[in-house]
């Protein structure tokens, strides 16, 4: 699970070359840091930053609005590959396949950060407690009704619990 910033807008692209029908995979890079005082007690501040992969469904949404330095929750697995460089060298990286991508911010940033072809990110309300209503007492039965008859306790099942 990492929080951070995107360090570059994403690179997307389509493994069979077809943009229609191919399948969609888009990289980029985000930053994390942390902060911490020293032993002297000087605030400190250590990033690191990370290969993101996003594919299909992700990558859709990180294509239409990801960009440079917006805010990103991501969940994902660690992947190491190897690659030979131009010089015949052997090389190796660790990415982060993304499970779960979540746009984080203000809706403002996100805005600013649309294209400006036009799309704009959907709404990402803060986190707010539900609506509850307001208490009341129970209205007093009239005299007249018959109280309900309740079940016998034998009657409901073991596993039909609540919780």
């Amino acid at each position: 699970m990492l929080i951070g910033n995107v360090g570059r807008d994403p690179e997307v692209r389509y493994l069979d070359g077809n943009s229609q029908g191919g399948t969609k995979v888009a990289t980029f890079t985000l930053a994390t840091s942390e902060r911490y005082k020293d032993r002297n007690g000087e605030l400190r501040e250590n990033t690191e930053w990370h290969n993101i992969v996003c594919w299909r469904a992700n990558a859709d949404v990180a294509e239409r609005f990801v960009r440079k330095g917006t805010q990103l929750y991501i969940e994902g697995r660690l992947r190491t590959r190897s690659y030979t460089d131009p010089q015949g060298v052997k090389k190796y990286t660790t990415e982060i396949q993304v499970d779960t991508l979540q746009l984080l911010g203000k809706r403002d940033d996100s805005e600013a950060a649309a294209p400006q072809g036009g799309y704009s990110s959907p709404a990402q309300p803060a986190y707010s407690a539900p609506a509850q209503p307001a208490y009341s007492a129970p209205a007093a039965a009239p005299a007249a009704a018959a109280p309900a008859a309740a079940a016998p306790v034998e009657d409901i099942p073991a596993d039909d619990l609540p919780f």
